[in-house]
């Protein structure tokens, strides 16, 4: 059932990375379907770094956070990483996905009301099932619907306060929510705001401080935060950062951050090094939007639908299931290797393309991109 409405999902191993280039059986393809936005999972500075780390430390941590895993790096970053946020303090997760449902399970309960974006990641839909709390899905990037729904649901007698959870960039469309807004929103019901910043952190603001802190959302308006860093960072793992009072509680509640091994501190002093690079890489952030200006550009009179997205994700819509793999394959089969997006991850009717530039991209590598992109609309979508 699955292969035949074309949803059948396929990996392939890679057998090596250079930068955007990796080989997969003999093809060699520039990639434009990773979310290694700067360039960074490559940098030598990095490499080094958890290569020094692990000769002194070892390869994993052995145990959890709470037993004998947590490691002098863990604290350090932690620390820092609550600085670059402006938050009081930082808490490391293994994953994004395991962050989420974190704070899902740990703010909300039978007592909450839980109100999310309708397109937001997977992981924060997940974790509003299993905190318990009603849930309901506002509709997309709109905070008046939010206001609506907090108008017609939230009962002091009935709930102790509501969480509220956005993307900051969402992931399959580009766009960037309206946290100055949605924070406004909050402001007038017992509310607790937490943004998940995976694909803004890095890239947006200055000195890639993210969706919230380049809108001039404070703590006091958005108290949760959401990072993760096998995006921008390059590296691998995730962190929620707040208020003392809030990231102590998490830190003694949290199932998903509780009970797994904690991250490698090899990878956590890689990681260190990487958000120095990010803090003084306004050179990458230049070079990516550059790119993105370009692939905007070059496809602005396409003919092709493309998303409102000023971020390094961008979608090609195509809306046709077997029409977004056979655009995936045609372009595969000219170098190219692009995210083939379909239901559920999208809703029925917008399969795409999803296409993601880097700051290790040249202008030939996206020129290229766009021509092979007109020359199967031409042959497949014209003739």
């Amino acid at each position: 059932m699955i292969e035949q409405k074309a949803l059948l999902r396929k990996r392939f191993d890679v057998h090596s990375r250079s930068g955007v280039e990796l080989v997969t059986n003999g093809e060699k393809l520039t990639n434009f379907a990773s979310n290694d936005y700067l360039g960074l999972a490559s940098h030598p500075e990095i490499v080094e770094a958890l290569c020094t780390s692990a000769r002194t430390y070892g390869v994993g941590s052995g145990a959890s956070d709470v037993v004998s895993g947590h490691f002098q790096a863990h604290s350090d970053l932690e620390q820092k990483l609550a600085r670059f946020t402006k938050r009081d303090k930082a808490l490391l997760f293994s994953t994004g996905y395991m962050a989420n449902l974190a704070v899902a399970s740990a703010f909300a309960n039978s007592r909450a009301l839980l109100l999310q974006d309708k397109l937001n990641h997977a992981s924060l839909i997940d974790g509003a099932k299993l905190s318990g709390a009603r849930a309901q899905r506002y509709l997309h990037n709109n905070p008046a619907s939010l206001g609506n729904y907090l108008a017609k649901l939230y009962d002091a007698d009935k709930y102790d306060h509501c969480l509220v959870l956005s993307d900051g960039v969402f992931s399959m469309d580009g766009n960037v929510a309206d946290i100055s807004q949605l924070s406004e929103v909050c402001s007038s019901y017992p509310s607790l705001l937490a943004i998940d910043d995976a694909h803004g952190l890095g890239v947006l603001g200055e000195g890639g401080c993210g969706s919230v802190l380049s809108q001039g959302v404070s703590q006091e308006q958005c108290p949760l935060l959401i990072g993760t860093f096998g995006k921008a960072f390059g590296t691998f793992g995730a962190f929620v950062a707040g208020p003392e009072d809030l990231i102590s509680y998490l830190e003694q509640v949290a199932r998903p951050h509780i009970y797994t091994t904690a991250l490698p501190p090899s990878l956590v002093d890689a990681t260190s090094k990487s958000l120095s690079l990010i803090e003084a890489g306004d050179d990458l952030r230049t070079l990516l939007n550059q790119r993105i200006t370009q692939f905007k550009e070059e496809l602005s009179d396409s003919g092709f639908t493309l998303l409102d997205s000023q971020t390094a994700i961008q979608g090609v819509v195509l809306g046709d299931n077997q029409l977004a793999l056979d655009a995936g394959a045609f372009l595969r089969a000219r170098g190219f290797l692009v995210g083939v997006i379909r239901p559920p991850t999208v809703p029925q009717g917008s399969a795409r393309l999803r296409i993601t530039m880097s700051a290790a991209h040249n202008a030939s590598d996206l020129s290229n991109l766009t021509q092979a992109l007109k020359e199967f609309r031409r042959e497949r979508m014209e003739a």
